[in-house]
């Protein structure tokens, strides 16, 4: 039975009715409305709609109903019924009869539903944050293994200076720290409880909603009734956090894309991870990292629909609203799989040590250090970087690295120049002048390693 039904005098269209269902996709939600259901059911005994009694045996059935069904979606969804809030109702009447009815007393689907959605974001963000914490660790694992191994650094996709594979490792565990700190903060916006809202003005019993949010593990409580069962500011906050952040994992991908190359070639993704040509042989592809880059548009997708669905609605609850939580889910499902997957790539590679510190050698990344030589020296910046230049164009007419350059060459450029250039021009010399905060030095490296260990440590426990 329709939970709207006594207002009509004719059955719905069986088109419609299939039209206007939403068990299929907010089935999901059953442990969030069963919880929600059971923080409503107490504090009904405080306005004496329920007993005791009936209290404690409409929570003994709703945790019977949450055993018997959360596991067995298929037989919620061949059930038949509207939504998920009218399937768990329908069981819990067939249950119990006419006291399982007393539950629905001054509560709306439209307060339901929002307060749903609030516990199941918050659910799933320790979920997502689990998953971060565990990426950020098999990053920090790989960057303790190469913590020596210097790689190219690059700008514009051309060698810029050289770096350390732990270095690059760091930069991404930066990049999820702030994915997670975002997380925190959508979760401290959402939450307040939005239940005793009722439909859009409140609801006239006498609800004590504090209460009732310290029971479902919110904060607090949201302050007018026709934003709160409207508001879906908390969804889009979410998407966003999930798309930045799958923006972080696109590029991840396309780093390792690119050090997999066969021009680059340095990384190499183990069998189980790559996948082969129907036609050549000899190809073996990084179609995990493509399929983590190409999911990023679907996250992408379900964030710009959302802002699609909510721009032209007025105040207050609107059905559009049904559709939210299709682009909620697909969102979130896509961020938490391919957190997974980038962690499933990084423990299954390897990296070259011999081939990135031959192709950092190349490309004149220690060019800086020239420049940075002649100004100790004396010399301007500006007239510095000038004369580094043509240095590096000599290199390049004779083919030769800067540091294979003879000091009689180097002093044609600029007479200052010494014997001890030789000594500022090796890749280790490059990284460890570069000892300060942040930056790539040994020193500076195994502190920002030490203190993600000890972060993660702490965030794990």
């Amino acid at each position: 039975m329709a939970l709207w039904g006594g207002r009509f005098s004719e059955s719905s269209d069986i088109k419609f009715k299939q039209f206007n269902n939403s068990l299929y996709i907010d089935y999901r939600l059953i442990k969030e409305d069963i919880q929600s259901s059971i923080a409503w059911s107490k504090v009904l005994c405080n306005v004496n709609i329920l007993t005791n009694e009936e209290q404690k045996l409409i929570e003994k059935t709703l945790y019977w109903i949450l055993e018997k069904y959360l596991n067995n979606s298929e037989k919620v969804l061949s059930s038949g019924a509207e939504d998920i809030h009218s399937f768990i109702e329908n069981i819990l009447i067939d249950k119990i009869g006419n006291i399982g009815k007393k539950l629905y007393t001054g509560r709306s689907r439209n307060d339901q539903i929002a307060t749903d959605l609030k516990l199941w974001c918050k659910n799933k963000s320790k979920i997502i944050c689990k998953k971060i914490l565990q990426l950020q660790s098999i990053f920090l694992s790989q960057a303790r293994l190469y913590q020596d191994s210097i790689i190219p650094g690059y700008t514009h996709l051309q060698k810029a200076q050289p770096i350390t594979f732990s270095y690059w490792c760091l930069a991404y565990i930066e990049m999820l720290e702030r994915d997670r700190l975002r997380v925190l903060d959508v979760v401290k916006r959402l939450d307040y409880s939005p239940l005793g809202s009722g439909s859009i003005s409140g609801t006239s019993w006498n609800i004590n909603r504090k209460k009732l949010a310290e029971l479902m593990g919110f904060t607090s409580v949201t302050k007018n009734a026709l934003d709160s069962v409207s508001d879906r500011d908390f969804i889009l906050d979410i998407l966003f956090t999930a798309s930045t952040s799958m923006m972080h994992l696109s590029r991840f991908s396309e780093d390792l894309i690119f050090y997999n190359s066969g021009e680059v070639n340095f990384i190499e993704l183990s069998d189980s991870i790559t996948s082969g040509s129907s036609l050549m042989p000899q190809k073996k592809n990084p179609d995990i990292l493509e399929l983590i880059r190409g999911k990023c548009s679907g996250v992408y997708g379900s964030l710009f629909s959302t802002f699609t669905l909510l721009k032209g609605l007025p105040l207050s609850y609107n059905k559009d609203f049904q559709e939210d939580k299709k682009y909620l889910f697909q969102g979130l499902d896509i961020w938490e799989e391919c957190l997974r997957m980038s962690k499933l790539v990084l423990k299954n590679m390897r990296l070259d040590t011999e081939r990135a510190r031959v192709l950092a050698e190349e490309g004149y990344g220690n060019a800086t250090e020239l420049a940075d030589y002649l100004v100790r020296k004396g010399i301007s910046f500006r007239d510095s970087h000038h004369i580094s230049g043509k240095i590096v164009l000599e290199s390049i007419r004779q083919n030769k690295f800067l540091e294979e350059l003879d000091l009689v060459t180097l002093k044609k450029f600029c007479p200052v120049i010494k014997k001890d250039i030789y000594q500022d021009l090796t890749l280790e010399a490059c990284l460890e002048k570069r000892n300060i905060v942040g930056g790539v030095s040994k020193k500076q490296i195994k502190i920002a390693l030490d203190c993600v260990a000890q972060r993660l440590l702490i965030l794990e426990k």
